[in-house]
């Protein structure tokens, strides 16, 4: 393989936006000349490669869109914690079979029991098998809907959650909504509930909905969608975060 032939294949390749074979046309080759293979295999590995190379693209591009907190890595989850959730429970939701049906899953329960991990971990892991996943909080949500006949970002954002396989709802009704915001967030889950799965972690009971909301019928009506099809996940114990507070002395 002469350097010229290389760069004459990666040209070729990013001229047909092959972007996987003009970054990994060198390897694919090396490879070749080691192992000989038939040209059926050989055009199966420049094919292989083309499609990881887009497909690894596509879940970074969602994994940014997604817009995660840093801790969402459910391979890092501490099982020595208990919360009420356990490891067997924590490997059936990561089987993600509930996103298939359109299950809810309501985590509940103090700060710090791990709530608001476990929804990004299950969220990271929809974006790695291929679904369109996304993390909002309710103010950032609730911003979104405000805004999307208004703003052109907030309008492309709109469109993004509406099209979702998985959608997280972090501390949904940890503030105060006005009646606008109320119906604004009803419209939004009632147009989308058969078809979405929303993740929501809360630390508010149902009558608390209420009262964050200011109108009992709206939150009744808006927990009826949530609870339509879901699964009840009340976790408890003792704050993870005060457990393992760091401290600047030794």
């Amino acid at each position: 393989m002469t350097p010229d032939k290389l760069t004459t294949i990666r040209g070729y390749a990013k001229r047909l936006r092959l972007s996987g074979l003009t970054i990994n046309a060198q390897d694919i080759l090396l490879k070749a000349q080691k192992e000989s293979p038939s040209y059926d295999d050989f055009l199966t590995l420049v094919l292989e490669s083309e499609v990881k190379a887009r497909e690894e693209k596509q879940r970074l591009l969602r994994l940014k869109a997604a817009k995660l907190p840093l801790a969402h890595n459910l391979d890092m989850y501490d099982h020595s914690i208990s919360n009420g959730l356990s490891a067997t429970q924590l490997n059936q939701l990561r089987e993600l079979h509930w996103v298939e049906e359109s299950f809810n899953l309501l985590l509940a329960g103090p700060c710090g029991v791990g709530k608001t991990f476990i929804a990004a971990g299950l969220c990271a892991d929809a974006i790695d098998k291929g679904y369109k996943a996304y993390f909002r909080n309710m103010d950032e949500l609730l911003t979104t809907l405000k805004l999307k006949n208004i703003v052109a970002s907030a309008k492309r954002e709109y469109k993004n959650l509406i099209a979702a396989d998985v959608i997280v709802i972090d501390d949904l009704m940890n503030i105060s909504v006005t009646r606008e915001g109320g119906n604004l967030l009803f419209s939004f889950i009632n147009s989308i509930y058969e078809s979405t799965s929303f993740i929501i972690t809360t630390n508010k009971s149902p009558a608390e909905w209420a009262r964050s909301l200011d109108d009992e019928v709206l939150a009744t009506a808006l927990l009826d969608r949530l609870l339509y099809k879901s699964q009840l996940l009340q976790l408890d114990g003792k704050s993870y975060r005060m457990i393992n507070r760091k401290t600047i002395f030794y």
